[in-house]
Order: structure tokens, then C-alpha cells, then sequence
């Protein structure tokens, strides 16, 4: 929750120092949508409410108009939804002048109930059965990213291509290179700081280029909003400064992979940790003993909701840090489940098989909806693994493909039951539409390999 409130806004907008207040949802893919209004008008009557486009929650990253959905069609006429403002997420954003931003509900225009398909209702609607069971979540999602030393519109321009990284070699915690990349990743740091996000640290990763940021942990909901106002942030502070970031799950077959690892306990209401049993094994209680069972079980039912995209897919190599098999394991990071914090009432799992591509709402909603059937239903967790869990024989994979993890995703009656099934079948056709639009491409790779020689 930001302690920045609408009467703040008021005085900022009378003593000039706010003009413009950003109202955005947020869309399938995780970014920030909405319209700019002018301060004076936002804090007379739009702070209540305003209006989008409902086809804004039935697109896809080129933003057409995709058919085969449910809820909203030509046939519908592309109505509106009820942007309602949650005004516990306003905030000042310091990296734009004279701005303030707020994350808006989406609603029926009709009845005003929240849609069911948008990824904050989708994640509200998790966070509520945990809290009639007296719990709730805390996570902290890792962000990580390449940055270039180049525009955007340079990149387009030359059609992606010769990209010129910010480093010529792997930087994973090298001071001196980040030194050099610090115009930009300070900025981010104390940018996002100014608006309300506790900044932990930025470091090098794991390639020439590659940046990561983490901020403190928070409760579910917040960490999702925290998140996608980081990604929107990052690309906004890298282009006023000429450069430009991208969060693509693998933008290079010789780099390695972006992740967005989620580290998750579980919480009483009043604030004891429920994972935490001094007496069990690494201090795990018998209730994160179910939890983790219940991420493992229905681990490949949820991969579409950590890896949404084609290209999520080539991320997940042996021997890059980013996982290929859907196992837990203590603190040994070729796990796609990891043990964090053994011993200490900071015991969490982490999910490392999310990349930095994954829309937070939905990423966090599937993993406790799968970690919640395993409470629910006493879930016994299997032994941890030991070793090289690439080179682990007869354990659980991750889902190979898309096409893979869109079919264990339509086929889980555990999500069917947790988010309903319009949910279901929505974000079914999301993904059956980026397959769609894949199949019919044709890659540099096709034509360099076979134009001579097919």
C-alpha cells in the first residue's frame, strides 16, 4: 500500500507540483494501460471512476483484435469495462514530470462486479481464499533484464539486429562493469524508491548485458503491482536516457535466459509465519510441507501462467540457471523449485521457472491456487532432490513447449475450480492464439538453413 494519499494529490495538484495523473490497468501481458488525465480534472471526478475499451483484457502483444473470445467480440460490439481506482496504489512517479499513478480494478460497466478474466481480480480472488483461512501470502519477485546501449527506435530501425549490449562480458555481480551502466541503474534505483517501491539492490547477471533488480517483499497483491510498475519504470528511465531494456524471456540463443523468480511463505494474520517449525526438517512446518506439494503436483498445470509466450520456452536450457525440471530441492538453484531461508523464520520456496515475461498477477494467482489445493487436501511432499537436477533421471519436467503447457492448463480441474472455467477457457484461447500466430511465421532461422540447401 503507498502512503501517498488523494488528499496528497489535492495538495500537490493546488500548489502546481502534480499536472498529470496516469490511470492504467493492467492487461494480459502485464503492462500498463490506461489514459492520461489532467490532474485537476482526475482529483474532481475521475478518481471515482472512468472508462477502457473491454477489448483492452482480449488482445494480444500486437494489440489486434482476437476472435474466438467469450467475453467481448465484434459481435458484442466492443463495449466498455469500469476502470475503478484502487487508491491505495497512487503514487508519485519521479521519473515523470508532474506525475502521479494509480492502478485501476476492472469492473462490468453494467453491474459493476470486477471481470473475472483480468489478472487483478484473477490474483484478488486467490488472496481472498487465503485470507478465509486465516492466511495470507508474502512474495518478492526477482526481475531480471538485458540492457542496451542503444535506443528503442535504433533497435526497430535495424530490425533488431547487431544489438550493442551495455557490456562486452558476463557481469553477474561485477562492480566495476555496473559501475559503468550506473547512469542508468541508479536512476531506476532511486526512481523507483520515489514511488513507493522499497528498492533492495541492482546487480549484474548471469551475461554480457544482463541487469537484475530486487525490491522488499511485500503481500501478494502489492508485490504484482510493485512488479509491473518496475517493468513499466525500467523501460521508461532506459529510453529517456537513450537506452533501451527489453524483459523477453530469451532474446538470444548464446545468452542466457531473463528470469522473474517468486519467492513465497505463507502468514497468519497476525503476522506469524506458517512455514516455520523450529522441530521439522530445514524448519519447514507441515503445512508448507503441503504447500510445496501442491506447487509440485500441479506444476505443469501452471506453466502456462509462468512462461505465456513461445519464446518463454527457449529459455529453459540445462546449464543456464534456469530450469528444466519441476522438482524442489534445498538452496541448489538447477531446481525449478528452490528451498530458501532453511532454519529461519524467513523460510520460503522460491519458483524459478517463471521468466521476465510472465504477467505477476497471474504467475502469483497460479501458484497459490496450486499451493492452496495442496493444504486443502494434505498433500504429501516427496523427498527433495540432491544433485545436478538437469541431469536428473525419471523427475517431473517442465512443459517442453507452449502447445504442452496450454494443454495441461485447459485440462486442470484444480484451476477450473480455483479461477472458474470463462477464466479458463479465456486465457485458453490467449494462448492457443499465440501458438496461432507463431505456426504461420517464417523465421530467419528457416530461411538461412534451407534457402540453398532444402
Amino acid at each position: 500500500m503507498s502512503s501517498y494519499t488523494i488528499d496528497d494529490l489535492r495538495k500537490d495538484v493546488a500548489e502546481g507540483r502534480i499536472d498529470t495523473v496516469l490511470a492504467c490497468q493492467v492487461d494480459m501481458q502485464g503492462r500498463l494501460m490506461g489514459k492520461r488525465f489532467q490532474a485537476e480534472y482526475f482529483v474532481e471526478s475521475a478518481w471515482k471512476e472512468t472508462h477502457s475499451c473491454n477489448y483492452l483484457i482480449a488482445t494480444d502483444m500486437e494489440m489486434e483484435t482476437v476472435s474466438g473470445y467469450k467475453a467481448t467480440s465484434w459481435e458484442k460490439g466492443y463495449g466498455d469495462y469500469t476502470m475503478k481506482p484502487d487508491l491505495a496504489t497512487l503514487r508519485r512517479i519521479p521519473w515523470l514530470e508532474g506525475t502521479a499513478l494509480v492502478l485501476c480494478d476492472m469492473l462490468d460497466h453494467h453491474t459493476h462486479e470486477e471481470v473475472a478474466h483480468s489478472p487483478r481480480a484473477i490474483l484478488k480472488k486467490q488472496v481472498k481464499r487465503l485470507e478465509d483461512m486465516g492466511m495470507k501470502a508474502y512474495m518478492a519477485s526477482e526481475l531480471e533484464f538485458f540492457l542496451f546501449d542503444q535506443s528503442y527506435e535504433s533497435a526497430q530501425a535495424s530490425g533488431y539486429r547487431n544489438l550493442k549490449l551495455a557490456s562486452a562480458y558476463n557481469e553477474d555481480y561485477h562492480i566495476f562493469q555496473t559501475t559503468k551502466e550506473e547512469e542508468v541503474m541508479r536512476a531506476i534505483r532511486t526512481g523507483l524508491q520515489g514511488a513507493g517501491i522499497p528498492v533492495e539492490n541492482s546487480k549484474g547477471e548471469a551475461s554480457a548485458g544482463q541487469e537484475e533488480i530486487n525490491v522488499r517483499y511485500a503481500d501478494a497483491l502489492a508485490m504484482a503491482d510493485r512488479h509491473a510498475i518496475i517493468k513499466n519504470g525500467c523501460k521508461e528511465i532506459a529510453w529517456s536516457k537513450g537506452k533501451a531494456i527489453t524483459f523477453l524471456a530469451k532474446w538470444n540463443y548464446n545468452a542466457a535466459g531473463s528470469s522473474s523468480h517468486i519467492h513465497q511463505s505463507l502468514w497468519s494474520l497476525e503476522e506469524k509465519s506458517l512455514f516455520f517449525d523450529h522441530t521439522g526438517k530445514y524448519g519447514m512446518s507441515p503445512l508448507m510441507h503441503n504447500y510445496v506439494a501442491g506447487l509440485l503436483a500441479h506444476a505443469s498445470e501452471i506453466t502456462y501462467f509462468l512462461a505465456p509466450y513461445i519464446n518463454s520456452y527457449k529459455r529453459f536450457m540445462a546449464g543456464t540457471f534456469a530450469p528444466t525440471k519441476a522438482i524442489w530441492s534445498k538452496d541448489n538453484r538447477t531446481a525449478g523449485y528452490r528451498l530458501c531461508g532453511e532454519e529461519t523464520k524467513g523460510i520460503r520456496i522460491e519458483c524459478r521457472v517463471g521468466g521476465s515475461d510472465l504477467n505477476p498477477y497471474l504467475a502469483f494467482a497460479a501458484l497459490l491456487a496450486a499451493g492452496i489445493d495442496g493444504i486443502e487436501n494434505k498433500l504429501e511432499l516427496e523427498a527433495p532432490f540432491v544433485g545436478d537436477a538437469y541431469g536428473g533421471k525419471g523427475v517431473r519436467e517442465i512443459p517442453r513447449t507452449l502447445r504442452a503447457a496450454t494443454t495441461e492448463m485447459t485440462e486442470s480441474a484444480m484451476l477450473r475450480k480455483a479461477f472458474g472455467d470463462d477464466v479458463i477457457d479465456h486465457y485458453t484461447r490467449a494462448a492457443e492464439w499465440e501458438q496461432e500466430e507463431y505456426d504461420r511465421r517464417i523465421t530467419d532461422w528457416e530461411v538461412a538453413r534451407g534457402f540453398e540447401r532444402a
